[in-house]
């Protein structure tokens, strides 16, 4: 076990490694970088047609003067009539006046200290701001797959009960077609339906809390809380449902098909006892060792959309937000916390697995 998870410790190192390397490369081609955006501004230019790498030539192949002369010694659109050291001191300024390998490895350098710098536009260290959207994306997190567990574990114990019924169909049919529903269009449907859209307006749309949740009473702020957290926390398990039910019955079935279940009915238990008894300890175990996996799956995978779509200040709608104005610090920073999480929670679900079923033996598979 030691020597499993060493290893796989020892292999985040060049998976991390690769991601950013990847990432920043990718982002050395993307058009419209910071530079860009400050210059289009200045020559009130639309900023999202800007473009590092562009021609002076006209369409008919000519030259437009002495300032589409100037324009083509610079590698910025935007940089028609600026003065060059007022752009190189721009340049400076982004961290873009070194070469792109010096750029990478002080990147490596510093996120290996987890120094992520400060926002190009915010003027606060990207680890503070990472801190202040952290709660709502954790809240979102913990309810979607606290919600998950609570309606598809009693939810799998009913189907694998009834197995091959009509409820057990029918059921089926349901859960797999919201698993087929892309989170954000169910969440679309939601804010038509409850929130203003088109039809009732039972919930609000944006935020975590009402205006005046301070001076609300305890009780009052917890149903305030709840009030706003209920669509998109929703929105945001829909997916999940399906997973765990299916995952719940089957465990269940497996278990209910053992010896000791054939025993313990022949002994004359009841069936609530034997399935609750002792089914229920053996067939739990296999799911709650995935809450781990559960929890940032609907932490990572569907924020973004989630939190852009219900206005929530979160991690997700920061990073959006970070990727549309090019602040570069704030991007690799939540990519860099993202994969490094994404990648220790997933050892740790599999140390889970190991822990609750000794069968389970990931190390001889070569470490995954």
């Amino acid at each position: 076990m030691g020597a499993y998870i060493l290893r796989r410790l020892l292999l985040m190192v060049p998976t991390i490694f690769g991601i950013m390397a990847i990432s920043f490369a990718i982002v050395q081609f993307a058009p419209g970088g910071p530079v860009e955006r400050v210059l289009a501004q200045l020559q009130g230019h639309d900023v999202g047609a800007t473009s590092r790498f562009t021609s002076a030539q006209d369409g008919s192949g000519g030259m437009q003067g002495a300032a589409a002369q100037a324009a083509t010694s610079s590698k910025y659109r935007g940089a028609q009539g600026l003065d060059p050291e007022f752009i190189a001191e721009l340049e400076a300024q982004f961290g873009f006046d070194k070469p792109a390998h010096e750029r990478f490895f002080k990147l490596v350098k510093d996120y290996a200290r987890f120094d992520f710098g400060e926002s190009y536009y915010r003027d606060i260290p990207v680890i503070d701001l990472i801190k202040e959207k952290l709660p709502v994306s954790i809240t979102l997190g913990l309810w979607a797959t606290l919600l998950t567990y609570f309606i598809s574990i009693p939810l799998g114990i009913a189907k694998a009960r009834r197995d091959g019924s009509a409820f057990d169909v029918w059921t089926s049919g349901v859960i797999i077609v919201g698993y087929a529903i892309p989170g954000f269009l169910f969440a679309v449907a939601l804010i038509v339906l409850f929130a203003g859209g088109s039809y009732f307006d039972w919930f609000p749309l944006r935020g975590l809390t009402s205006d005046n949740f301070d001076q609300l009473s305890l009780t009052g702020k917890a149903l305030d809380y709840l009030w706003h957290i209920f669509l998109p926390v929703l929105a945001l398990s829909i997916s999940g449902f399906a997973t765990t039910s299916l995952l719940t019955k089957n465990a269940f079935l497996d278990e209910i098909r053992k010896q000791y279940v054939v025993t313990a009915r022949a002994k004359g238990l009841p069936e609530k006892r034997v399935l609750y008894g002792h089914v229920f300890r053996n067939a739990m175990l296999i799911v709650i060792a995935g809450f781990p996996g559960a929890f940032i799956g609907a932490f990572f995978t569907g924020s973004l959309l989630i939190e852009t779509i219900f206005s929530l200040d979160g991690l997700g709608l920061l990073s959006y937000e970070s990727i549309i104005n090019r602040d570069y610090p704030v991007v690799f920073a939540t990519l860099y916390i993202f994969g490094l999480v994404g990648l220790l929670v997933t050892l740790i679900s599999d140390i889970t697995y190991m822990w609750v079923d000794p069968r389970i033996d990931f190390s001889a598979q070569g470490g995954g």
